[in-house]
Parts: C-alpha cells; structure tokens; sequence
C-alpha cells in the first residue's frame, strides 16, 4: 500500500529545521506545517526558570502539537495530500524527560500517549545537526527575545538528548528512512548545491518503496 509523504525535519534549537523546511516544501511542493513556538505564554518563563515553568511549557506545546497534527490529518494526509513538518511529535518527550520531575513526567507520559495513540506518524525523518556554537550562533542571529535566555549548558544537554533519540528511533523504525545532515558542513541556507544535495536524498527515499509524491 503506497503512503503520502509525511515528512518530518528534527534537530536541537537554531539548528534550521523550519528553514529546511520551507525549502523543502517549496521544492516538492507539500504542504508546510509549522511548529507553534513563541506563541507559547510560558516560554520566556521558562528559560529563566526551568523548574518552575516546565510542566505548563511542555503542556501548552503537547496539546498545540496534538491539535496541529489532528487537522493535518483531516486536511491534508487523508485527502493524499503531502506534508513536511519542521518537527517530530514525539520531540515532546526529549524536553520533557530534561525538564520535569519524576511525578510530573510520569504524569505528562500518560497525557502524551492518549493524546498521541492514534496520530499520524512520519514515514521519512531529516535529522539536523550541529555545533554547539554554531546552535548558539543562530539563535543569537535570530534573536527570538524568548531564547534569549537558553543556557549553552542546557544546549548541550539537549543537543546530546536528540542524539540519542534520533539512534533510538532509528533501531525502533527500520522502516522508516532517516537523513542525518550535519549542519557543521552542509549550509542550504547560503549554498545551492549543499541544499540541492540534501533534495537529491529526500527525493531518492520518495521514489524507493512505498512512499510516493
């Protein structure tokens, strides 16, 4: 049975993913979905104090998320219609394990699994990586004034947490293709043939299988 593309970009803070995205989406022509992020009233908050505002940063993201995917279901994906998103569900959890306290991540757990159970899953994965300071360098140029405050040890900690994510969905995903891209080497923003290198990959996996455009 041949699957829509639904393609999903990951990786750490001012790693690019929505600017991939969006070349992407324009390149293939899929349908853009777009991650809420300072929309959410309790981020400024919670760079200045995690454990305090964690558990209602995480929620406010969950159920936004939930709410998005749920009506890319219905609009888009049902109707066969393609879609890119510039994040993975699922990155809930790797925020969530850092951030909350035992009784509050078992609690987030069981929300996120009802919530999640019967979502559509990504059938292509681009993971982007990179530098700890080349992260912190982006975030700086795009100077959202709620990230002004993100911690370079945190950085860190989250840099490594998709790390190990991105190895463990691949181990539980075999079917699902992964693209790593290292955004150390690889600049799609300033240089056409690192970005027509990255499409050449995503358009290799949507011609192989079950996946077509």
């Amino acid at each position: 049975m041949h699957e829509v593309p639904f393609i999903a970009v990951e990786g750490p803070i001012g790693v690019g993913k929505t600017s991939l995205s969006k070349k992407v989406a324009n390149h293939f022509q899929l349908h853009l979905l777009k991650e809420i992020v300072e929309e959410n009233p309790f981020l400024g908050k919670f760079y200045d104090d995690i454990d305090e505002w964690s558990f209602q940063t995480e929620m406010f993201f969950l159920c936004n998320r939930y709410k998005q995917l749920e009506d890319i279901d219905s609009h888009y994906l049902g109707l066969k219609k393609a879609v890119i998103a510039d994040y993975h569900i699922s990155k809930n959890m790797i925020f969530a394990k850092r951030t909350l306290k035992h009784r509050q991540f078992e609690k987030y757990q069981q929300i996120y699994h009802i919530l999640t159970a019967d979502m559509p899953k990504p059938n292509m994965m681009i993971y982007l990586d990179a530098s700890l300071d080349t992260l912190l360098s982006r975030i700086s140029m795009r100077g959202r004034e709620v990230e002004m405050n993100i911690q370079a040890s945190y950085l860190q900690q989250l840099k490594q947490d998709y790390q190990t994510f991105m190895d463990d969905f691949e181990k539980q995903h075999p079917d699902i293709p992964v693209i790593r891209i290292n955004g150390d080497k690889l600049d799609f923003i300033k240089q056409q043939d690192d970005l027509n290198f990255i499409l050449d990959q995503i358009n290799q996996q949507l011609q192989k299988g079950e996946i077509i455009r």
